[in-house]
């Protein structure tokens, strides 16, 4: 007992000296040795014994003071960047611009809170960690997908069993200094339940104004986080709450072009693919028709994760194939990709080749990029019902349905006569019915299509649209313009549809798909129908028309079949009439089983 009485008091003396060398702040230097003192006085088997020294552990390997030097050279800087990412002026300009700021006034301005906004796959992560490099900085990460306890961010205080500080704190003890480059992922995959709302947390710790003095259940002391370098990182902005939103610069990291992958894997996933495979001295060089391939045929994305699986799929094959001592391509041409890849996973979309009456084609975006699509409708004889389908969401409908009001408003001008929304139902169908779809921006389209089924002219088969519309025929702008225009481009469409307030958003397009497209702004309806209906109807549609009308007609005008005459009641009873009591028993119906 003497033993391990001895062994305690030397661990006391051992925690005594950790606070003394730690370096801390005054207050938590005496909060610290407030803890000791009331450890020392403790017997060794005390339950509290563990819960203080665990306590003063955490107080004393957190980073109070020690931070690392701001490298403020602006070449150093540029060429991380440009030598780890391709692309993305925007983001590398606003770097650039935080470390000149940083260069003039020091300490004086506040460390921004940036928030990445895209899809999957383009860059986010990593571009935090180039900034980390450029500025001389610690790079710590947590990922926050899936986390639905307040006390993941601010942790639990010390009268819980095991309690622990905050994901926050524990990340800081990580990084070792108090000015870390620190990336919270996935900010926009952040739950909530009976346990707290952790964005609700969040929200201190994003504050500038507030983060100074960071307050977590377990430390229960203040924390500076001001000097921190904070970047969130989401794919949609939309789960995230308008107070957490608001402390955010969000910066959008766009899709790649299909010429920014072909660069991005030349310079960065294969020779990384090369390395990494044993293929760096095999001479395998991968031919541009190979990667077009592997780009439009083996991958659906924004970014270019999948690309990178692609290429690291191909290397596979080769390095096999040198492992078996077998005879390898030293150089892959699109069919070797076809060969190792297998049978192509996603065909490009191929438009309408001729023109054609209720047939228009769309564009629209997604967290994939952008994304070509029919829209179809149909005339038939009925009551004047509007019938949609292939997964709609409620904002298309009612897109539909404007575009609908637009036609029947203007019916006159048009040349259709009113009767017919009265005597025929129009079908508008989407195909790829299991892919939902919604937005508003499909509502020209829509439109156009309608207007050529009742008018049976023909819409232009190489032409694509895009934009909003009132009920007066106003055209409203759109989003995702960059990412329409590439897939139009990437569909072999050559003339396109947008509306003129959506012209300052070519300035992210590249070049060389504005100059291959023909583009045309339009403000009213009107515009639209000009551009993209032939002039003269459809002989074969307009006679399908006039015979259908003619069968309807007839149909309506056939007589109703006669009622059939009562039959005169017999006055003599029926000698085998069954009596009341006599009712023979019914067949049961057999169970449906669904």
């Amino acid at each position: 007992e003497l033993g391990e009485e001895d062994v305690f008091q030397q661990e006391l003396t051992d925690v005594r000296q950790q606070i003394m060398d730690a370096q801390l702040p005054k207050d938590i230097h005496d909060r610290a040795l407030k803890e000791l003192s009331r450890l020392m006085i403790m017997p060794p088997m005390a339950p509290e014994v563990g819960i203080i020294r665990t306590y003063i552990d955490w107080v004393v390997t957190l980073p109070w003071t020690k931070q690392s030097e701001d490298n403020l050279d602006m070449t150093h800087a540029q060429t991380v960047l440009d030598n780890e990412h391709y692309g993305l002026p925007k983001i590398k300009d606003r770097i650039l611009e935080h470390i000149a700021v940083r260069k003039l006034a020091a300490d004086k301005m506040k460390t921004p809170i940036l928030c990445f906004v895209g899809p999957p796959g383009v860059g986010k992560t990593s571009l935090g960690k180039s900034i980390a490099k450029a500025l001389g900085r610690e790079f710590v990460r947590v990922s926050l997908g899936g986390v639905r306890d307040e006390a993941e961010i601010r942790g639990h205080r010390r009268t819980y069993i095991g309690a622990l500080p905050g994901r926050i704190l524990q990340t800081m003890r990580r990084g070792g200094t108090i000015n870390p480059v620190f990336m919270l992922d996935e900010i926009d995959k952040i739950g909530a339940d009976f346990r707290g709302d952790p964005s609700a947390a969040l929200l201190e710790v994003l504050d500038p104004e507030q983060n100074g003095e960071y307050s977590d259940h377990y430390l229960d002391m203040a924390y500076d986080l001001s000097k921190v370098m904070f970047i969130t990182t989401a794919n949609d902005l939309d789960p995230l709450p308008p107070a957490l939103l608001d402390r955010l610069e969000v910066i959008d990291f766009p899709g790649y072009a299909e010429e920014e992958k072909l660069a991005i894997a030349r310079q960065f996933l294969i020779p990384h693919q090369f390395e990494g495979h044993g293929l760096a001295d095999a001479g395998l060089k991968f031919d541009t028709g190979a990667l077009q391939t592997i780009v439009r045929e083996y991958t659906y994305e924004a970014g270019v994760r999948n690309l990178n699986r692609e290429i690291a799929n191909v290397c596979r094959k080769v390095a096999r194939l040198m492992a078996e001592a077998k005879p390898f391509p030293k150089r892959i041409t699109a069919a070797q990709a076809n060969k190792f890849l297998g049978p192509p996973e996603f065909l490009p979309f191929r438009h309408n080749q001729e023109d054609s009456v209720g047939l228009a084609t769309g564009l629209a975006w997604t967290y994939n990029g952008g994304d070509v699509l029919s829209i179809e409708v149909s005339v038939l004889p009925g009551k004047g019902s509007l019938l949609m389908t292939g997964q709609l969401g409620d904002v298309m409908q009612e897109s539909a349905q404007a575009a609908m009001s637009y036609m029947r408003a203007r019916a006159n001008d048009l040349g259709v006569p009113s009767a017919d929304f009265e005597e025929y139902d129009v079908h508008v169908h989407l195909p790829e019915g299991a892919v939902p779809k919604d937005g508003p921006s499909a509502g020209i389209t829509l439109a156009a299509a309608i207007i050529s089924a009742f008018t049976e002219r023909k819409i232009r088969a190489d032409l694509a649209m895009t934009g909003e519309i009132t009920l007066r025929g106003r055209v409203l702008p759109v989003g995702g313009v960059k990412e329409k225009l590439l897939a139009a481009h990437r569909a072999r469409i050559k003339t396109v549809i947008l509306p003129t307030q959506n012209r300052k958003d070519l300035v992210d397009v590249p070049a060389n798909t504005q100059r291959d497209l023909t583009l045309h702004f339009v403000d009213d309806m009107q515009q639209v129908l000009d551009l993209a209906l032939m002039d003269t109807p459809d002989e074969r549609q307009r006679d399908k028309r006039r015979d259908d009308e003619e069968a309807h007609a007839k149909q309506k005008k056939k007589r109703k079949p006669e009622a059939p005459k009562k039959a005169k009641r017999s006055k003599t009873k029926p000698v085998d009439a069954p009596k009341p009591d006599d009712t023979p028993p019914t067949e049961e119906a057999p169970e449906v089983i669904l």
